[in-house]
């Protein structure tokens, strides 16, 4: 499959955007959805389970066994606003994968850290990186 080729103001988005919501589900189809910061290189999607504070071990995060049952995923990013003329979102669907060392893992913890000066201070490198490459993407804006 080729890869996508979001427009300019798509890509521009999403990599300025703070917070998304990824939801991922269960190979039964039980669905779970959580805000995550990530970074978006135009192609692939990245998202840290970071070190704030979890009650468990990140492999066994709802979202990290999801994606080891089922890949996959969507992400939303979208901005609201009182004035609705500014409303905008975009969906991106595909397949993740979590990382747990390589050179795109690499890549990935910079991404983040130039995004996120919170990661700049935090041990990522013992941390997985989910790795997300959208295969189909939903934008809307008010025209």
């Amino acid at each position: 499959m080729s890869a996508l080729k979001p427009e300019n103001w798509v890509i521009q988005f999403v990599t300025r955007a703070r917070v998304g919501h990824m939801a991922t589900s269960t190979k039964t189809g039980r669905p779970h959805a959580v805000p995550v910061c990530f970074a978006f290189d135009g192609q692939t999607l990245y998202t840290a389970i970071d070190n704030k504070p979890k009650r468990i071990v990140p492999e066994k995060l709802r979202r990290a066994r999801n994606i080891m049952e089922n890949p996959k995923v969507c992400v939303v990013v979208d901005l609201y606003d009182e004035d609705w003329k500014k409303l905008r979102y975009v969906i991106l669907s595909g397949r993740a994968e979590i990382l747990q060392k390589g050179r795109e893992r690499r890549h990935a913890i910079s991404l983040l850290r130039m995004k996120y000066p919170q990661y700049r201070k935090m041990n990522l490198h013992r941390r997985p990186v989910i790795r997300i490459v959208p295969r189909n993407i939903v934008v809307w804006k008010y025209q």
